[in-house]
C-alpha cells in the first residue's frame, strides 16, 4: 500500500529551481559571514541544479560563482591577517 503519491516530472524540476535559487542565497549570504560553509554548500548546490536541469540556470551560474567568490574572499582575507577567520 502506497501512502504518497509518486513524484512528478514537475517536482523533480521544482526541487532543482529551489536549489538554484538555494545555492544563490547562500552564496550571497556567505559573502558576509560564514563563507568556509556557505561557500562550498552554495557551489555544490549550484553544482546538482545544473546537473539536474534546472530552468533556473542564471541563478544557479549565480549560485555557483558566489560560492567560488566566498572561497577567494576567505582565502584573500586569511593571506591579508594570517589566521583563518576575519573580522571587520
Amino acid at each position: 500500500m502506497q501512502l504518497t503519491a509518486p513524484a512528478t516530472r514537475r517536482t523533480g524540476i521544482r526541487d532543482t529551481d529551489g536549489m538554484a535559487v538555494a545555492s544563490f542565497v547562500l552564496g550571497l549570504l556567505g559573502l558576509l559571514v560564514l563563507n568556509v560553509f556557505l561557500g562550498p554548500i552554495a557551489i555544490v548546490l549550484a553544482s546538482v541544479a545544473l546537473w539536474r536541469g534546472t530552468a533556473r540556470r542564471g541563478r544557479a551560474f549565480l549560485g555557483l560563482g558566489l560560492g567560488i567568490a566566498d572561497l577567494v574572499v576567505l582565502v584573500a582575507f586569511m593571506q591579508a591577517d594570517s589566521t583563518v577567520s576575519w573580522s571587520f
